[in-house]
């Protein structure tokens, strides 16, 4: 049976006298440090001495440099998991070391030597803060990874509550359950949706449809975005009577058209290689290479000239079109 916490499960004083580090100020780290702080806590910012640290200050922190975290209570590591395993953290043996997704623990790529444990929202990080000022709060997976004193979940969930992350519930979940799935949709489910969406505008450019109304289809007329935020709201059964007759006869009959086509094979060896550390290895090879690979990719996929159409198409497109807007 899936555990789930609330906010009642969380004793806010599990963290009263103690201090607390954020490592980082990002898309989390920023977020994490101004919820903690409207929340009661006065976390301290540890941040290398450029951009994000003149923000950290800007926005009322004390901050220091990255080995002054070592020192804290609580050291909540907010940076890109690549980029944990360089930072030389040596928190003390008493310390709760707490890390917004599961990847580096479930690696080996970080070990700290008291408790550790996890608070993955499931939110963008800007949406955190977002979110928190909104009273909404957020779903996160939260767990313990290594309680030393004991009293690893006690404070796992203080930080949790205090970032808004118990309010919609926090599923438990391991760091290497929290990976593979995180991942998973990442290198598994995502590179099948591309070839799937890829097939679908192949087959509609054959038919003399426009690439302008297959873009709109998909994209820009906010359909499918709109839909899914039903899912969210109202659940499946529920949104599908809003789609016509036709539409819910059309998507319930052609069900199992594709169920020749082996998936399966393809998505477990995928998550073979997430699971095994194989993906882990490749990412810190590619890291220490200076990211070849990426730039190469971000390039060809998502370079210049495919923004540059983007762009034309959302100037004639959507909601700042306009007449005479094509590039």
């Amino acid at each position: 049976m899936t555990t789930i916490y609330y906010e009642d499960d969380a004793d806010p004083t599990a963290l009263s006298g103690e201090s607390v580090a954020v490592v980082g100020y990002g898309n989390q780290g920023r977020s994490w440090a101004l919820n903690l702080r409207d929340s009661g806590l006065d976390p301290v910012v540890c941040v290398r001495r450029d951009a994000t640290r003149q923000t950290a200050a800007a926005d009322g922190f004390e901050t220091f440099d990255l080995p002054a975290a070592n020192d804290a209570d609580v050291v909540c590591v907010l940076v890109p998991d690549d980029v944990v395993p360089l930072l030389g953290l040596s928190p003390g043996p008493r310390s709760c070391v707490i890390v917004a997704s599961g990847y580096c623990l479930a690696f080996d790529r970080l070990s700290p030597p008291g408790d550790a444990g996890m608070v993955a929202p499931r939110m963008l990080g800007p949406e955190v803060r977002r979110c928190f000022e909104e009273g909404v709060g957020f779903i996160s997976a939260v767990g313990v990874y290594q309680d030393v004193t004991g009293r690893a979940l006690a404070r796992v969930l203080a930080v949790a509550r205090s970032i808004g992350g118990l309010r919609q519930g926090g599923i438990e979940l391991t760091p290497m359950q929290e990976a593979t799935l995180d991942l998973g949709v990442e290198q598994v489910l995502s590179p099948a949706l591309t070839a799937v969406n890829g097939a679908f505008v192949q087959t509609m450019l054959e038919r003399g449809i426009p690439l302008e109304a297959i873009v709109t289809e998909l994209v820009l007329s906010g359909e499918v975005e709109r839909t899914y935020r039903l899912l969210r709201e109202v659940g499946y059964a529920v949104q599908s009577e809003f789609h016509s007759p036709t539409s819910q006869y059309g998507q319930l009959s052609r069900r199992g058209r594709f169920d020749h086509l082996d998936f399966l094979s393809s998505m477990r060896g995928l998550t073979d290689d997430i699971e095994s550390g194989r993906f882990a290895d490749e990412w810190d090879a590619e890291r220490d290479a200076g990211y070849p690979v990426l730039t190469g990719l971000k390039e060809q996929h998502a370079g210049p000239a495919i923004r540059e159409y983007e762009a034309d198409l959302r100037r004639q497109l959507g909601p700042g079109a306009r007449r005479g807007a094509r590039s």
